[in-house]
């Protein structure tokens, strides 16, 4: 096995046969495209594993490139898993953060309908903390920064050819793996199939430490997350890392409406939130949030339908967490992804780098019936979230939470 490389990459355009090859950089065997939990999961399962002849692509410029992203809560079953295998649960629980496992809901009205999950084996971590456990495992050289990668391609011995943004082409690879996220590149090389819109918005706003709010907004809301469900709309507001708070106000919008607002323009971003038409009837609890929140931006929700999830296997070339199934949020998605690299880890090794189109098919098999089921959650989660008010939601979840009858009814 000391003889491969395997390479991590982001996401490109469809295939297409290419006749001439330029001259590019050290060939590794394996390319992985994209440097978050999912990419950086497989790179360092596949050091553990001793296969040790990859890279990993990423479009950011370096480690420190401020990127988006909460919250994460890590299950036992699958990211925690992941985490073991890796030999990194023990630095996972230094960042861990078990008193944010609460979970409340509540009404427009600023009642508290249910809170839950405290003490659950779920704790709570800042996406950047993890990425960083990640990045430490992974030796330095072995990832390239300010890889943009354009689109995959296809030679005439039918191995991928990788084509970056500043002119580089990647050639010999053996496998490349799209760890790119949701707008994935190397997704085009396996399938046309594409996100859609899902019809529903976050407009993601922040109270930091130093907010005139802040203390009140911590003594109502709490540590954890608490989501309010009314009029078809919601906010869900959660504690970081640092103790400031994000606030989602979940909102059902056309595709692209937000990209005809100034969101910079806070004052007039805050105007719209508390019109009529959003939360303007809501308790003042909420549009004193609107009031003192700041740095919004929005999150367009998009995912692929489970129907995507049947591609045929392409010789050199695999998908691995939102690349291959992004779906509407739903408390799994960066868990499976890091399931998605330990399944992938193990049939690499379990079937040899000589045999990789034999090690992925099995992966791919495996996966997709994973990928359906949280595709379906996703959709489960959104329909029922985007409702009159929190009685509704929980009718419609109790049997995926583990909800009782007797509680919040």
């Amino acid at each position: 096995m000391a003889g491969y490389k395997i390479i991590a990459v982001g996401s490109y355009p469809s295939p297409r046969l290419r006749t001439s090859i330029p001259f590019t950089m050290t060939t590794p065997k394996i390319a992985i495209i994209g440097a978050g939990p999912c990419g950086l999961t497989l790179a360092r399962l596949l050091e553990c594993k001793g296969i040790t002849d990859y890279i990993v692509y990423e479009r950011d410029e370096g480690p420190d490139a401020n990127r988006a992203g909460g919250s994460l809560d890590i299950h036992p079953e699958t990211g925690q898993h992941a985490l073991r295998q890796a030999g990194l649960i023990d630095k996972f629980k230094e960042y861990a953060r078990y008193a944010d496992t609460a979970f409340a809901i509540g009404d427009k009205d600023g009642n508290k309908i249910l809170q839950m999950g405290e003490g659950r084996d779920a704790p709570e971590i800042d996406r950047a903390e993890l990425r960083k456990i990640l990045l430490d495992a992974v030796p330095k050289h072995k990832i390239k920064w300010g890889h943009v990668l354009k689109e995959v391609t296809f030679g005439h011995d039918h191995k991928p050819l990788l084509h970056f943004s500043d002119g580089q082409t990647q050639s010999d690879v053996r496998l490349v793996v799209g760890a790119d996220g949701a707008w994935s590149k190397v997704r085009r090389a396996i399938t046309e199939a594409a996100p859609r819109y899902s019809g529903k918005t976050y407009l993601e706003g922040r109270i930091r430490r130093d907010n005139p709010f802040y203390e009140t907004m911590a003594g109502d809301f709490g540590a954890g997350m608490y989501l309010t469900i009314g009029d078809e709309m919601i906010t869900i507001t959660q504690r970081q890392g640092d103790a400031s708070y994000r606030i989602y106000f979940g909102l059902q919008t056309p595709e692209g409406f937000f990209r005809t607002l100034d969101l910079h323009n806070v004052e007039a971003t805050r105007d719209m939130l508390l019109s009529a038409k959003c939360y303007g009837d809501w308790a003042e609890r909420y549009k004193d949030l609107i009031r003192h929140a700041t740095d919004f931006w929005a999150w367009s929700l998009y995912a692929l339908s489970k129907e995507d999830m049947n591609w045929e296997s392409v010789s050199g070339v695999t998908l691995c967490g939102d690349a291959a199934h992004v779906t509407i949020p739903n408390g799994e998605g960066v868990n499976l992804a890091m399931t998605d690299a330990l399944e992938l880890a193990t049939s690499i090794a379990q079937h040899g780098v000589e045999h990789m189109d034999k090690a992925v098919k099995q992966y791919e098999e495996e996966m997709f019936p994973r990928a359906v089921d949280s595709i379906h959650q996703g959709e489960i989660m959104a329909d029922a979230m985007f409702v009159k008010g929190p009685e509704v939601f929980l009718e419609k979840v109790r049997p995926m939470m583990g909800i009782s009858n007797s509680v919040g009814s």
